[in-house]
């Protein structure tokens, strides 16, 4: 029986990372303490029933999605922000001038829910094929409950981050189910195939599904509509570059007059252009030296 990489909480950013590069997947137990997942719980409890089960199969029939994270619960941007986790996207997604987050939500599968269909998250950006060295989302999927087979653990298919199958290709047999404790953390690539899974217990099985994906494309939960302007304006700096306050590459959503786009939230203190030293190695080193050194 085949069983998924598990490694322990001080596994370093770039371990991590060499996972993801290598087997499109990695489990870190034990990332967080039950108390933020407890705090967690509380603030979204208004939100998580009032959300509506989803509205076609793929999304889940029994199945709630709850997004908004950073405007519903603070200690969301803990989790949000968890050094490992940024360490792995800057090292994963480095290829690229910047990252940002790709969406934030709650999945609530409810006892009664069937087998998700297998897909590749990456397919989000209308099926463009993306070569295999070339990486444009780190996810994650943090056990908000304890995360067991019978509940609806995530189906991950190992190996199919690489290689020409459709994510139809690939049978039940070939899943493994990713067991976890609550506070855990399944970290996966946008390439390789999984699903939700069946929960046949009597238990809601939630996980807080966190991602992130290369600055240049665009956001999947558009954070500007998720998160209030009044909310905005109470974020730190790097919280804000994450929603997508930054230029994502060079020329990239940049604000009004070329300005730094966290110019609307922190006005003149923010210095007004892009920073060059951002650019991603491609760019070449004249490129970057003209937009240093040009007037």
């Amino acid at each position: 029986m085949t069983v998924l990489t598990h490694v322990p909480a001080d596994t370093s950013p770039a371990d991590l990372a060499d996972h993801l590069r290598r087997d499109g997947y990695v489990i870190v137990d034990n990332l967080v303490p039950d108390s933020l997942m407890d705090t967690i719980g509380d603030e979204l409890s208004p939100y998580l029933d009032a959300t509506p089960m989803g509205y076609n199969a793929m999304i889940g029939r029994k199945t709630r999605r709850t997004g908004a994270l950073i405007a519903r619960s603070p200690a969301c941007r803990t989790l949000i922000q968890n050094p490992s986790i940024l360490g792995v996207c800057a090292d994963f997604l480095g290829h690229a001038s910047a990252f940002q987050l790709m969406l934030t939500q709650v999945i609530s599968i409810e006892p009664g829910e069937t087998d998700q269909s297998l897909h590749r998250d990456q397919n989000a950006f209308d099926f463009y094929p993306f070569p295999d060295d070339y990486h444009v989302q780190c996810n994650t999927l943090w056990a908000m409950t304890d995360y067991t087979a019978e509940m609806g653990a995530t189906r991950v298919v190992p190996g199919s981050q690489v290689g020409d199958k459709k994510p139809t290709d690939y049978t039940d047999d070939e899943c493994v189910q990713a067991e976890m404790s609550r506070g855990s953390v399944l970290l996966y690539s946008g390439k390789i195939v999984h699903s939700g899974a069946a929960n046949r217990s009597n238990q809601v099985r939630r996980a807080i599904n966190v991602n992130y994906c290369v600055g240049w494309v665009r956001q999947e939960e558009n954070q500007f509509l998720s998160v209030p302007m009044e909310v905005a304006r109470e974020l730190d700096d790097d919280l804000l570059k994450l929603i997508g306050y930054q230029e994502g590459a060079w020329a990239m959503g940049y604000f009004r007059d070329f300005e730094d786009p966290l110019r609307a939230i922190r006005g003149d203190r923010v210095a007004y252009a892009f920073d060059a030293a951002k650019l991603t190695g491609s760019a070449g080193a004249a490129f970057t030296d003209q937009l240093t050194h040009s007037e």
